[in-house]
């Protein structure tokens, strides 16, 4: 219990910074609507918002190793209050696309220093329970945002100081905790082309996880509003798809560690495409419980699709590439996340709100269909660690995981060795 006590700050800042950073993209989505933005633009707001996280990912360790744990998360919180509060002072799209990569570059390089921090001060006994408590509040703050949505007038200036408010905020917690903060960490190099070439079906598969949720995510609001769901009903359809994704992590994790996990990754791609498409065509202006439903659906089949094919692809891992790999599979992510806002967004504008889930099913199609073609070529992988629920946060989050793959490595040479030893 006194270690969990010690990471209070840790975890009152991400809990911050998921307040600020869900709240600000669903903002800017209603906001762009009542603006006047085309579809297409507000898609572009998304767009740039990964690609400033693409960008956090990369710097942010660097500069963590030159000036420090505490002056960088400063630094983070400052760009992301700068963002929020230059809102509603240029008010073209183009202008919010710039902020919109300030504040991306910020939510990344916070998250950096907060999971650096804690993968250098988690013992080994403590790592299940603290990053399980860590995984718990990083989604409260997501549902949490997604309730702000549901009473902040996206047209006001006050909205967009209450997000400002959460960026400094988030100072708080580590600027008075008395923990010194941990040794500076090399940053992990990035190795896309080793990584697709090790498992090319796990580097779809992220890909896919990017455009999907960034779709989902980030024009999702632009869908509410075509089909006439009022601000409430945006938010809740919001958080729909998070609570479908939080309830099917469990049941799809254990379900992966007992069959090949390109298996699972097909039928998940198969559920989110009936499920899709069911959407695509029942929907109807005033029938929500489709739309609920069907967010919900979408959760469940999406979201886990990003930890079953990391798993996958720490299946075939050697200790000394996996921090490279899940950093590489970071990056397959945000490339995914930066595409896809656009295209769906202009989808939508030319063939109406029914093509955002269209594009989402045709992306799960495209996974099935190279993962089967995979199967022809390589046999499974004996699960070489156990399913994760993993977070798309920063490259450092990488660390944590390969300590974990490396205790497993341990512990199955340990049990070897005793194995070798008895009579």
């Amino acid at each position: 219990m006194r270690t969990l006590i010690s990471f209070t700050a840790l975890f009152l800042s991400i809990l911050l910074i998921q307040l600020g950073s869900g709240t600000l993209g669903p903002l800017d989505a209603l906001a762009g609507v009542q603006r006047g933005f085309t579809t297409a633009q507000i898609g572009l707001l998304g767009s740039a918002h990964f690609l400033g996280f693409l960008v956090g990912c990369y710097l942010a360790p660097r500069y963590i190793g030159s000036v420090g744990h505490s002056r960088t998360f400063a630094a983070a919180a400052a760009i992301g209050a700068i963002g929020a509060l230059l809102h509603p002072v240029f008010e073209g799209p183009y202008q919010w696309a710039a902020l919109r990569l300030l504040t991306g570059v910020s939510v990344a390089s916070g998250m950096t220093v907060i999971e650096s921090w804690l993968q250098a001060k988690i013992e080994t006994k403590t790592r299940g329970r603290v990053f399980g408590i860590y995984r718990v509040i990083d989604m409260s703050g997501s549902i949490m945002a997604q309730g702000l949505i549901a009473v902040l007038d996206p047209a006001s200036y006050v909205s967009y100081n209450i997000v400002a408010v959460f960026c400094v905020l988030c100072l708080l917690p580590l600027s008075l905790t008395r923990r010194a903060a941990p040794p500076t960490p090399d940053a992990p190099r990035l190795r896309p082309i080793k990584a697709a070439l090790l498992s090319p079906t796990a580097c779809f598969g992220i890909i896919v996880a990017g455009v999907t949720g960034a779709s989902f995510r980030m024009v999702g609001p632009v869908f509410g509003v075509a089909i006439d769901l009022t601000q409430s009903e945006v938010a809740l359809f919001l958080s729909a798809g998070i609570f479908g994704g939080v309830a099917a992590q469990y049941p799809i994790g254990w379900i992966a560690d007992k069959t090949d996990r390109r298996n699972v990754l097909i039928g998940l791609s198969l559920s989110a495409i009936v499920g899709s498409l069911s959407v695509a065509w029942l929907v109807e202006p005033g029938n929500t419980t489709v739309i609920f439903l069907g967010a919900f659906v979408f959760g469940m089949t999406s979201y886990p699709v990003y930890s079953v094919a990391a798993a996958y692809a720490n299946d075939f891992a050697s200790k000394d590439f996996v921090l490279e790999l899940n950093a590489s599979l970071i990056f397959f992510y945000s490339i995914g996340a930066i595409m896809s806002p656009i295209v769906s967004a202009r989808l939508i504008a030319v063939y109406g709100p029914s093509a955002l889930f269209v594009f989402i099913a045709a992306a799960h199609l495209a996974l099935i269909l190279f993962a089967l073609y995979r199967m022809t070529r390589r046999k499974a992988a004996a699960p070489a660690a156990p399913y994760q629920m993993l977070p798309r946060t920063s490259m450092i989050v990488a660390r944590v995981f390969g300590r974990a793959h490396h205790n497993n490595d341990q512990a199955a040479e340990a049990a070897a060795d005793d194995g070798r030893r008895e009579p």
